[in-house]
This record gives structure tokens, C-alpha cells and sequence, in this order.
């Protein structure tokens, strides 16, 4: 299933939850209430908001059962051709898949062939650093070139999506605790990420963490260790190559990462990023205005973003 964030038409409503299906947008809370009124559940069918939430952060709060109930509503949806639940892909604005997580941990220096093109040695523990729920936006949303910066740099990662409470969980039964997969844009001022020693400064400007365009649950990715990754800005092929690449794996990165701290559904692990950033190229090439990126990963689609610049508040 590939789970959006949606506002349908120019309705300026929160954005409801969810799933994309044959170009099309299925609300599924709505089919939910559909599903349960042919069960004859009419009960059932009054109380749907908690049931299924359309609220996408209450939706992950709730975990697994959420995700079964949202599966049970997109697959009576496509069987019953719900087109009262339905919208075509040019009537809604898609929102980031989790619109406001609560954490964003970053994982720094974990792909080998990017380690090798920065010169960095293999680090012994993951390298982790945080962005804040500023930074979120969404596929084709424009991703801002703050005034501070002379070199914003692009980064194609893998993103993961909590979705049950993790803490202190062994490697071995970590991926059981991933609601699913998006694709995520590290995007990082490095000239502030390199003038203080601690570089959050450079990776958490408002809009600098683009994600989307859905979230494909856990049970549609057969090898998560095994998805081409690539980057392209204009046109031009910047990073190409696969999570085969990573250092530090994505269950043990949900083991590592909830011994240090309680991970909560709908937080969102940003696993790393290969090699061909903007900064190692010689000469460096950073964005600028008008410059479209988009970022591949095999089986999660298409991220695109343009770099617009950040209106002054005055």
C-alpha cells in the first residue's frame, strides 16, 4: 500500500490520510466507513474517526491495527469502485507522508562509496544528528535557499517510518517495528554545517528535509538492503547507487538507535546518503534558484523538489 497526506481541492482542512492507487487518491477513513456499512456495522460505521483517524499523525499513532483497517478500506475501494471516497491525482495537493514526526534522526557517513569520496574513515558506530519537523515538506513543494547559505548541497536517502514503539529492540525483530518507506532529501547548507564543530546548523533550515511522494508499507519492499538509489539535478545524474551500499543496515539501525532512545510511530530515520553530493564534485556544484532535483529509489518512486528562494518575513 502507498500511504499520502492529502487536501483535496482548495480546501484548506488539515491533510487527511490516504493511499494511492492507479492515479488515483483514496480516503480511507471514508472507505473504511463505507466497508463497515456493507458488514452492516452501522455502529460501527458512527464511530469510524477512531477507528480509522484521517489525521495522519493519530493514524500512526495507532500503529498496526491502523494499518490493517487502512488496508482492509483501499482493497474494498478498488473491489467496490468507490468514486464518492476517490479523487484524481489533479484535484488534491499531497502533503509529506508524516506531515509532523516527532523525531527525525539523520544518520551521517553510512554509505561506503560516500565515505570514500569524502575522504572520511569507516565509522565504528553510526554517526547520528537530527533535523525538526521545520525542515518537512512535500514532493514538488518548494525547498528554500535561505540567504544564509552560498552552498546548499542535495542528499538522495532512504527514509524510514516508525510504526510501533521501539525501545531497547534486538536487530533480529527490528524490522517488525517499520511501518514503511519514503524517499528523503538531506538537504544541507554545508558552509554552516562546517563553521562550528557540531553541524546542525546546516541540516535543519526551514523546508530542508523533502519527503514523499507516499510511504510504501514494509510489506510491499521484499529486500529493503537491496534498492537502486539515484539523484538527478536538471536532468543530469548526480548519485547512483544501492542500499547495498549501507554500513550500518536498517534493522540494526532501528536496534542501535532505540537503545539510546524511545523511537515512537511516525518517527522518521534519514539512513544516509551515497556517494555524488554537490560538495565532493570537482569543482563543487551547489543549487541554486530554479534547480529541480529529483531523487529515485527502486520500488518508492519519484521525489522532485525545486529550490526557490526564501521570501524575507518583512
Amino acid at each position: 500500500m502507498k500511504l499520502v497526506t492529502y487536501k483535496a481541492g482548495k480546501e484548506l482542512h488539515p491533510y487527511r490520510i490516504g493511499s494511492s492507487v492507479e492515479g488515483r487518491v483514496v480516503d480511507l477513513q471514508e472507505a473504511y466507513r463505507h466497508f463497515l456499512l456493507s458488514e452492516g456495522e452501522v455502529d460501527l460505521a458512527m464511530s469510524v474517526a477512531s477507528l480509522l483517524p484521517a489525521d495522519p499523525h493519530v493514524f500512526y499513532q495507532m500503529g498496526p491495527q491502523a494499518l490493517k483497517r487502512a488496508c482492509r478500506a483501499e482493497a474494498f475501494a478498488r473491489s467496490e469502485g468507490l468514486n464518492t471516497v476517490q479523487y484524481r491525482a489533479e484535484e488534491v495537493k499531497l502533503g509529506p507522508p508524516v506531515p509532523k514526526p516527532g523525531k527525525i534522526i539523520c544518520v551521517g557517513l553510512n554509505y561506503k562509496d560516500h565515505i570514500e569520496e569524502m575522504g572520511r574513515e569507516m565509522p565504528e558506530y553510526p554517526v547520528l544528528f537530527g533535523k525538526f519537523a521545520n525542515a518537512v515538506c512535500a514532493h514538488d513543494q518548494g525547498v528554500y535557499h535561505s540567504k544564509l547559505t552560498e552552498k546548499l548541497d542535495y542528499e538522495g536517502e532512504l527514509a524510514v517510518v516508525i510504526g510501533r514503539r521501539a525501545q531497547e529492540v534486538p536487530e533480529k525483530e527490528a524490522m517488525q517495528y517499520i511501518a514503511g518507506y519514503t524517499i528523503a532529501n538531506d538537504v544541507t547548507a554545508r558552509d554552516l554545517q562546517r563553521r562550528t564543530p557540531q553541524f546542525l546548523q546546516g541540516k535543519t533550515l526551514d523546508r530542508s528535509a523533502p519527503m514523499g511522494p507516499y510511504l510504501v508499507t514494509a510489506d510491499e519492499i521484499e529486500d529493503v538492503s537491496n534498492l537502486s538509489i539515484r539523484t538527478f539535478v536538471n536532468g543530469e545524474k548526480r548519485q547512483d547507487s544501492n542500499t547495498g551500499q549501507l554500513i550500518f543496515s536498517v534493522p540494526y539501525l532501528v536496534s542501535f538507535i532505540s537503545e539510546i532512545m524511545t523511537l515512537e510511530p511516525g518517527d522518521v530515520i534519514m539512513t544516509g546518503t551515497p556517494n555524488g553530493v554537490g560538495f565532493a564534485m570537482n569543482p563543487p556544484q551547489f543549487l541554486k534558484d530554479g534547480d529541480v532535483v529529483e531523487i529515485e529509489i527502486e520500488d518508492l518512486g519519484q521525489l522532485r523538489n525545486h529550490i526557490i528562494p526564501k521570501a524575507s518575513r518583512f
